[in-house]
C-alpha cells in the first residue's frame, strides 16, 4: 500500500521545509502556509519571468526510496530537506503519467504536472547532491529523480501515515517532463 511517510511546509523560500504531522491542501492554491502556494508561479528562480503563468508546482512529492538510494551513494538526506511537501513510500512517482490524479488521505486529490528540475541549491545540503539526483538515460537523455510536482484539485487535510491512491490515469500515457 502506498502511503505518506512525511509532510512538510515552510512559509519562507528556503530549500528545506519544516516537518509537520498534518497539512491542509487547498484546491487551486497548494499547501496552506507554504511559500509556494498560489495561483501563479511562486518559485523565486522563475518568478521574475513567469509570475503570471499558472502555478504547476503547488505541491512537491519525493519518494522515500530516493533517500535510500542516495544513502547508498554516501548522502544522508532526510524527508523535508530537499524541499518536498509530501514524502511517499510504495508508489513509483517518476513512472506516473502527466495528469495522473492521486488521492492523499480521505479527501485531498492532486494532479501530477511534471518532474521537479533539481537546482544547484541541493549542493548546499551536501556537495554533489544535485548530480546524485540526475542520471544519464538512453540517447543522453537526462533522468530527473528529485520528485514530482502537482496541483491541488480537491481540498483536504492529509496526515503522516495516510494512504495514497491512484484515482485517475489519463490515456494515452504522457511521460513526465520538467516543470
Amino acid at each position: 500500500m502506498a502511503q505518506i511517510v512525511a509532510l512538510a511546509r515552510d512559509e519562507f523560500h528556503r530549500v528545506a521545509k519544516v516537518p509537520r504531522q498534518r497539512l491542509r491542501l487547498i484546491a487551486g492554491l497548494g499547501v496552506e502556509g507554504d511559500a509556494h502556494a498560489g495561483l501563479t508561479m511562486q518559485h523565486r528562480s522563475r518568478w521574475a519571468k513567469q509570475r503570471t503563468v499558472p502555478n504547476l508546482r503547488q505541491v512537491h512529492l519525493i519518494h522515500a526510496e530516493l533517500f535510500e538510494e542516495l544513502a547508498g551513494k554516501g548522502y544522508a538526506v532526510a524527508p523535508a530537506e530537499m524541499g518536498e511537501n509530501v514524502t511517499t513510500r510504495g508508489i513509483d512517482l517518476l513512472g506516473l503519467s502527466t495528469g495522473t490524479h492521486l488521492r492523499l488521505g480521505a479527501e485531498a486529490v492532486i494532479e501530477v504536472t511534471g518532474l521537479r528540475n533539481p537546482c544547484f541549491k541541493l549542493n548546499g545540503i551536501a556537495p554533489g547532491l544535485m548530480d546524485a539526483v540526475l542520471e544519464k538515460g538512453p540517447g543522453k537523455t537526462l533522468i530527473r529523480k528529485a520528485g514530482v510536482m502537482a496541483v491541488v484539485v480537491a481540498s483536504g487535510d492529509v496526515e503522516v501515515g495516510d494512504a495514497i491512491e491512484i484515482v485517475h490515469t489519463p490515456e494515452p500515457f504522457v511521460p513526465l517532463a520538467a516543470v
